[in-house]
């Protein structure tokens, strides 16, 4: 089991996501993400706009989104 932070992944706070894949980490961090949006927290807003940029560019995001699974790969169990 790995464990990853909210921003580490691009977030703003330093709640920690559990799994022993980063497809995992990645759903708990998306339900996260839902449950700030819906709270309008006002530091994760900031964190999904300034991430907004990067979605709206394929390969940018492709590149991004390795990094963060290779880092997640690389971290002890």
């Amino acid at each position: 089991m790995k464990s990853i932070k909210c921003k580490d992944l691009g977030g703003a706070c330093d709640l920690e996501f559990l799994g022993s894949t980063f497809e995992e980490i990645e759903a708990q961090s998306k339900q996260h993400g839902m449950e700030m949006f819906q709270n309008n927290n006002h530091q994760h807003l900031e964190a999904m706009e300034a991430m907004k940029d990067l979605y709206s560019n394929e390969n940018e995001f492709a590149k991004w989104y390795q990094g963060k699974k290779d880092y997640f790969d690389n971290l002890p169990e």
